[in-house]
């Protein structure tokens, strides 16, 4: 069952969405993120949705903006696909191959859950960047809350998936990570999310034998495709990132994991990394990133001019006088 939110005569709604575009709204529901809670996840939102199918339906897809399909409590974005993090690694700072401390644990950063996107609103450029960059990810949506579960719980607190680009500016990261801390700004303005929630039932058929779901993954910049991938090159499975995400905390519903991006061409920086330049060239007002994941769906937003960064001062060069 896939599921959408979105905005239809300054009312926010949230909706089963059929094959052929058609909405049927969930009666005084207008938050995906607050049905989880009350529904206790993925069967509850099943029931729900199936209620929603019995009475007449709304508008069409083609007639609303489509928002977020969740507003998470908590966005964590791990870093999953070894080629990706060669090649970035390489277009950053020259360095060759993947740390070992990678292969440790499914490592992650939160980033901002008050700068979430529709499927297909405009993206500002972050103030100060001139570099900016997509990345092709999928992420998984919590459905009820957990903590402490190994892989095998983890796999009932998933109620499903949808596309995540983690908008990236690279000069603004790469400038504060010297710092040791971070990303910040780098990965502050943007994230997208859409186009709907797909449950976790609906991608069964395309796991595999190791617990992966190969689904394929494409990236395009003005309809020129840059990267294709499978998503089950992942190095860890949505439910070992789960389990590692609530160990010592909580997991609630509401909150998404992003897989991290892609290989082969899943980002710029990627390619820049590899190709020794930056070809493509960083994206700039007027340009169209597309991402389609296979059994999910598309998104595909365009650059915008963003606002002027608001001056601030350099940092104080303290005296070490004590006394």
């Amino acid at each position: 069952m896939r599921f959408a939110a979105y905005a239809h005569h300054h009312r926010r709604r949230v909706a089963v969405v059929e094959d052929d575009g058609t909405l049927h709204p969930l009666p005084g529901v207008t938050s995906l993120t607050g049905l989880l809670r009350e529904s206790g996840g993925l069967p509850g939102l099943l029931a729900a949705g199936a209620a929603a199918l019995d009475v007449p339906p709304g508008p069409h897809l083609s007639e609303v903006r489509l928002l977020p399909p969740v507003e998470p409590p908590s966005v964590r974005d791990f870093v999953t696909f070894e080629e990706h993090v060669e090649g970035v690694r390489r277009s950053v700072d020259g360095a060759a191959g993947v740390p070992e401390q990678w292969y440790a644990a499914p490592t992650f950063y939160f980033t901002n859950p008050h700068a979430l996107y529709g499927p297909h609103d405009d993206i500002p450029v972050p103030p100060g960047s001139g570099v900016l960059d997509f990345e092709l990810e999928v992420a998984a949506v919590i459905g009820r809350e957990g903590r402490d579960l190994t892989p095998e719980q983890a796999r009932d607190h998933i109620v499903g998936y949808t596309v995540l680009n983690d908008w990236s500016a690279r000069d603004l990261q790469s400038a504060e990570m010297r710092v040791g801390l971070g990303p910040c700004k780098g990965k502050d303005t943007a994230t997208t999310l859409g186009p709907v929630l797909v449950t976790a039932d609906e991608l069964e058929p395309y796991r595999d034998a190791d617990g992966f779901l190969r689904l394929a993954l494409t990236a395009e910049v003005n309809g020129e495709t840059v990267g294709t991938d499978l998503l089950s090159h992942m190095s860890w499975t949505f439910e070992e990132m789960v389990a590692y995400a609530s160990r010592g905390t909580r997991v609630v519903p509401g909150d998404v994991l992003g897989s991290g991006t892609c290989g082969n061409g899943g980002c710029l920086a990627e390619l820049w990394g590899v190709r020794g330049e930056r070809t493509p060239r960083p994206l700039k007002p007027g340009d169209t990133v597309t991402l389609t994941v296979e059994g999910i769906g598309t998104v595909s937003n365009t650059v915008v001019p963003g606002a002027d960064p608001v001056p601030l001062p350099a940092g104080r060069r303290r005296s070490r006088e004590r006394p």
